[in-house]
């Protein structure tokens, strides 16, 4: 969409440092030109479903590959784990705590073990 055709159906909602926008991925969105140039500007992408259909464990390459490495530097645990691919919670998964701190969730060993044993990979 030209933003400068349309500037009238266009609105540019006024935020703080912190503040959250959600809306509808049905929705038609964008972003204006970014122009800071001693600022990032940092999107997340969420999506929800089912921890039983939501299976990317390698979604974005975690088995070699995926973003760049630069990516991630000076991101903060906390930060890391709300950039980790969709998958079932039975899994390890970082959970952030009230504090800010990082807990991992994991299956039991036995569980763990028969993947190893019967598909040879630590996740089936």
């Amino acid at each position: 969409v030209d933003g400068d055709k349309y500037q009238e159906f266009i609105t540019q909602p006024t935020t703080k440092a912190g503040d959250v926008v959600l809306f509808s991925e049905g929705t038609v969105h964008g972003a204006m030109a970014w122009t800071p140039t001693d600022k990032q500007r940092r999107t997340c992408l969420y999506r929800f479903s089912p921890a039983t259909n939501v299976y990317g464990r390698s979604y974005f390459g975690h088995e070699g590959g995926g973003w760049p490495k630069a990516m991630y530097d000076d991101l903060d645990e906390a930060q890391l784990s709300v950039l980790e691919a969709p998958y079932a919670n039975r899994l390890d998964r970082p959970n952030i705590k009230d504090d800010g701190s990082i807990e991992i969730t994991t299956r039991n060993k036995r569980k763990q073990q028969h993947d190893q044993e019967v598909f040879g990979t630590k996740y089936f």
